[in-house]
């Protein structure tokens, strides 16, 4: 077996790839809408048909969807993933998916005599351009060791084994859900100090100067006064990740008051037609309860 494969090649996915490419590996691609992948084929992606040809022969498996329907549809059948690794290959999932299909799709993989990594991956877009995004591992550590060289290229801002597989998928949930919160508690912050006279473009700057100015909120922070053209995160996927973190404090007795109050804002979001938006317009939701609609975008 050589070479490497990489399954789904949307917003993080292409980049993510497009590292390991920078980084002179050869890598045979998937995505189910193939045009959106055809600006890694000039940097020298091969583009295959199907997971399943995508990943035959490879020494390493990489993959990246939206959730668990996708994860399944692209995983399982004659043609998916499991179906085209070789004995001796590492899969490393890298969505942000439930630790449960994680670990159901890990004992498929033993049973071909392959071997399953979780390595989803905390960061932006922006951040993964940048090498500085991290990646927290669950599952074997020699299976990590064989595919740390691809890991390191795609996020030399560190490389973290968290446990036994479905872990990092664990470890990613409990960080994200602090997006989400950062964000709400954010415009809390400047919608309190507009309401009491401070310009908005003040507020924000002076918090960005502040203690609370974590690397995320230094990034996001801005978008209260002008979002992205494109959403590097819409409110779809924040609250698909909300919800994962809700049904594993359920399941593990672990009360989430702050996750509940930023996945109903989240809710409010998408009421208002701005699903499609970053997840940083929970600002705009919190203007028009406020009073402050006229102001907002």
């Amino acid at each position: 077996m050589s070479g490497i494969a990489f399954v789904g090649l949307g917003a993080m996915g292409s980049r993510l790839a497009r590292r390991l490419l920078e980084a002179k590996y050869p890598v045979t691609g998937y995505n189910r809408t193939p045009a959106k992948a055809r600006a890694l084929e000039a940097a020298g992606l091969k583009l295959a048909p199907t997971p399943r040809a995508a990943v035959e022969g490879a020494v390493a498996v990489f993959s990246m969807v939206t959730d668990d329907v996708a994860l399944r549809a692209l995983a399982l059948g004659e043609n998916g993933i499991v179906a085209g690794l070789g004995r001796g290959a590492v899969w490393v999932e890298m969505s942000t998916v439930s630790p449960a299909v994680t670990r159901e799709l890990g004992a498929v993989v033993a049973a071909r005599g392959a071997a399953m990594l979780d390595a989803p991956v905390s960061g932006s877009t922006i951040t993964v351009e940048q090498g500085a995004a991290s990646i927290a591992v669950g599952g074997e550590r020699d299976a990590l060791e064989r595919v740390r060289p691809y890991l390191a290229a795609m996020a030399p801002g560190g490389i973290t084994h968290v446990g036994p597989l479905g872990l990092a998928k664990t470890m990613k949930i409990a960080t994200n859900l602090g997006l989400a919160v950062q964000m709400l508690a954010f415009a809390e912050a400047v919608l309190l100090a507009e309401k009491a006279g401070i310009a908005r473009a003040t507020a924000v700057e002076a918090l960005l100067k502040s203690v609370i100015a974590s690397p995320m909120v230094k990034y996001r922070g801005p978008f209260v006064l002008e979002m992205p053209d494109e959403a590097w995160f819409d409110c779809n996927m924040m609250q698909k990740d909300m919800v994962l973190a809700l049904d594993l404090g359920r399941e593990l007795d672990v009360p989430l008051p702050t996750t509940a109050a930023s996945n109903e804002i989240l809710t409010a979001a998408r009421g208002m037609g701005l699903d499609h938006h970053d997840f940083a317009v929970m600002f705009d939701v919190l203007a028009y309860l406020s009073g402050l609609a006229a102001t907002a975008r």
